[in-house]
């Protein structure tokens, strides 16, 4: 049954209960939901996003309960498949209906999914599109997380669609937010895994919607939130600078030479006063990770060396923290080898994208010695000292 988000317009999207992985990569917890919306204007009608392909069932199947039968518009804000897959199985439903979106989207909607030409209504930023009753206006916000993503503000309700923009990953059952400490760990999660490595054009186009005065975000993942502020001001603190007296360690040990340092460091740390938490590699999930990696001031990475390089996992893992592209003042590298290499190095290039300070690393030759655990002790003073900088 669908469901009313306000008069005359309606919620067809899907919930996906049991998917557990995003583009093989960011672990879902609790699911996810593919979010569409239908609006009935007085004199037109839009369906806003589609679902993924896998459940176009469930959007036709409230369509029809809707009762309808004709389609106007079909407004795409983003040419993912999350949201844009099913277009082709709504065009060829209701013919007439013509995609509306912007010259970017247009294109990479006509290299993904075959649409034709004639389909589409083009449109640029600010511009507006009446249902009669309704107005519609578009409001693009290039890299959140896409260079063709897109917003749809209904005028008359205050109503801002916000595509993956405000998104959380969680299937409830719930239309709009109930339980916002909940809701606000699954948008952090999201926004860590999805929308931080493009901060900086999160911060405009955060700017750029809160001039609207807005009422309600529908987003195309998770629940409706009724108190916008709540989510926008997550926002504002997330793509802020301000960063914690928080260390990252994610580290793998193989013969448990690097894992005793990590320990050690974890200690020393905690006896300094700052908030630590280790990450073991192999057993992490990648999407805890990244929440943390969202205010933490200082990442160290723990590996032994294999084949002269570092772990497979621990390159891994700097892949990832390079390509989130954290607020971080300062990262390291600890760990352990047998004969020689250029684990420190190597892992070093693969930090590139962060604006960081390279703090002198610790490795040991072997097992860890007296020596080893003065260093690591150096290390943690010296961390201590950066990150009371901070105050």
């Amino acid at each position: 049954m669908s469901l009313v988000v306000k008069p005359g317009i309606y919620y067809v999207g899907a919930r996906d209960w049991d998917r557990r992985l995003f583009d093989e990569l960011i672990p879902l917890p609790d699911g996810t939901t593919y979010n569409a919306y239908l609006i009935q204007g007085s004199a037109k009608s839009a369906l806003v996003d589609t679902v993924d392909p896998t459940k176009a069932t469930e959007l036709f199947t409230q369509l029809e309960q809707l009762g309808i039968t004709q389609l106007d518009y079909i407004i795409a804000h983003h040419a993912e498949q999350d949201h844009s897959g099913t277009i082709p199985q709504v065009l060829a439903r209701f013919p007439e209906a013509k995609v509306v979106t912007n010259a970017k989207c247009r294109d990479l909607l006509q290299e993904h999914l075959f649409v034709a030409p004639e389909r589409f209504i083009v449109i640029g930023d600010g511009e507006t599109l009446s249902l009669g009753d309704k107005t519609l206006q578009f409001i693009l916000t290039p890299w959140v997380h896409w260079p063709e993503t897109m917003c749809t503000y209904l005028k008359e309700e205050r109503l801002l669609f916000s595509c993956d923009f405000f998104g959380s990953h969680l299937a409830t059952s719930a239309t709009f937010v109930t339980d916002e400490a909940k809701v606000y760990q699954s948008a952090k999660r999201y926004y860590a895994e999805i929308m931080m490595p493009f901060r900086p054009n999160v911060v405009q186009n955060l700017a750029k919607v809160a001039r609207l005065d807005i009422s309600m975000i529908a987003p195309s993942h998770g629940p409706v939130y009724p108190k916008p502020e709540f989510i926008m001001n997550a926002y504002r603190t997330w793509t802020g600078d301000t960063v914690k007296n928080e260390v990252l360690i994610p580290y793998v040990s193989m013969h448990g030479s690097t894992e005793r340092m990590v320990n050690y460091l974890v200690a020393a740390l905690i006896e300094r006063g700052i908030e630590v938490k280790p990450f073991n590699l192999p057993r992490t999930d990648i999407g805890e990770l990244a929440m943390e990696l969202v205010d933490a001031a200082t990442v160290i990475i723990g590996t032994p060396t294999v084949i002269l390089g570092p772990h497979p996992q621990a390159a891994a893992g700097a892949m990832l923290v390079n390509l989130l592209r954290p607020k971080v003042r300062w990262v390291s590298v600890i760990g352990s080898y047998g004969w020689g290499g250029k684990a420190v190095e190597t892992l070093k290039s693969l930090l590139g994208n962060l604006k960081a300070e390279f703090l002198e690393p610790v490795f040991s030759k072997g097992y860890p010695t007296d020596e080893d655990f003065a260093a690591l002790d150096r290390l943690a003073s010296l961390i201590k000292a950066k990150h009371e900088s901070l105050k």
